[in-house]
């Protein structure tokens, strides 16, 4: 929750390669005050069921940045049987040249004003990501 002099951030998962929320796809989130601050860890969590994350720690009054780090290869690896048969003729690991995901992680930085909530939604496929702010 937001105050007047702290901002606060949720996201969401949606795995597009099968149409679905991805649940259990750990994140950790970090932050900082100013571009020359150093990145401090804040905790973590894992996505529930409906690829939600709810209990991401609060933020600490004067951050200005925030990072979100994805773990997703691990995700990957442990749907990859799921995927394969949602695609049928386009594995998981097609074109990639590892098994799991292209991308085995996602880092999401981005800035924050006390007093607003920042929701920021990841789209998610084996071969690419699109993120933005959500409401």
């Amino acid at each position: 929750m937001s105050t007047d002099t702290t901002a606060s951030v949720s996201t969401h998962i949606l795995d597009t390669s099968i149409g679905r929320p991805a649940e259990g796809v750990a994140i950790t989130l970090a932050a900082r005050a100013g571009s020359d601050a150093a990145w401090g860890t804040l905790g973590g969590s894992a996505t529930d069921a409906d690829g939600r994350c709810k209990d991401l720690p609060a933020l600490p009054v004067g951050t200005t940045h925030v990072r979100l780090d994805f773990e997703t290869e691990a995700y990957f690896l442990s749907k990859q049987n799921q995927q394969a048969e949602a695609q049928q003729d386009a594995p998981a690991n097609r074109d990639s040249g590892t098994p799991g995901a292209f991308f085995p992680e996602v880092a999401i930085t981005f800035a924050v004003v006390p007093g607003q909530h920042y929701h920021v939604p990841l789209l998610l496929n084996p071969f690419g990501y699109s993120v933005y702010r959500g409401s």
